[in-house]
């Protein structure tokens, strides 16, 4: 069934892609790009572009699941939706995802209201497509959530010149030490990324509701992004 959630439809080469969309109250301001877990553009991802609209920011979050299956709103709170979710997760393709992304920065920038300054953010999946994206598109900023799989592309860091936030969970299960350890020697160097541990924490400690949830991490960790957010953006 359909995503009814999806008020935004970004023109694609290949196809449509739906999204939510959240502006605030005073109609314009910095955009911010929203990038899923691997659970879809679900109730989390919009009350996290609600809150960016909220703080004045005109926030999208694209459904890059739409070439396997549109408008996919899924929970992880039983075994079967982590099946689905990883069955999407394995079946996704990265180079389409991030061209995708491109394409919704840019409609973002074109939006009604959007200043056309962009920062992008995501979580897990999209935590990486966060990282990757500010390696390889013209967003100001970013801020990724304990990505997934960043120690695999350090050498693509060699495209990444705005301001970059890494947020690491230091006992994430799908992050282990020595990719963390790969991810800090292989970006020291780099004067535009600031990684940040949270030393007792693991996956997804920012997803309201998870199992993982940490409302003081979580509470720091969006701290640092809105103050990035806000200097990049403004």
């Amino acid at each position: 069934m359909p995503n009814p959630h999806l008020n935004a439809s970004i023109r694609l080469r290949d196809g449509k892609m739906g999204g939510y969309l959240a502006k605030p109250t005073s109609g314009s301001g910095p955009g911010v790009l929203v990038i899923q877990e691997i659970f879809g553009v679900n109730a989390v991802m919009r009350e996290i572009c609600d809150s960016w609209a909220a703080q004045g920011y005109v926030a999208l979050s694209p459904d890059i699941f739409w070439r396997q299956e549109e408008g996919v709103d899924i929970t992880d709170q039983s075994q079967d939706e982590w099946n689905q979710a990883f069955a999407l997760y394995k079946g996704f393709d990265g180079a389409k995802g991030i061209d995708d992304l491109k394409v919704s920065l840019a409609f973002l920038r074109a939006t009604t209201g959007c200043t056309g300054k962009v920062g992008v953010t995501g979580y897990c999946l999209g935590g990486f497509l966060t990282y990757m994206m500010m390696c390889h598109s013209d967003a100001e900023a970013g801020a990724a959530y304990y990505g997934v799989g960043i120690d695999t592309k350090l050498d693509d860091a060699k495209g990444l010149r705005s301001p970059t936030i890494l947020h690491i969970a230091e006992k994430d299960g799908f992050v282990p030490p020595e990719a963390q350890t790969k991810i800090h020697d292989g970006l020291k160097g780099n004067p535009h990324v600031t990684v940040y541990g949270y030393p007792n924490d693991d996956h997804a400690f920012c997803r309201v509701g998870g199992q993982h949830y940490s409302a003081e991490s979580c509470k720091l960790a969006n701290g640092r992004t809105l103050d990035l957010f806000k200097k990049a953006l403004a």
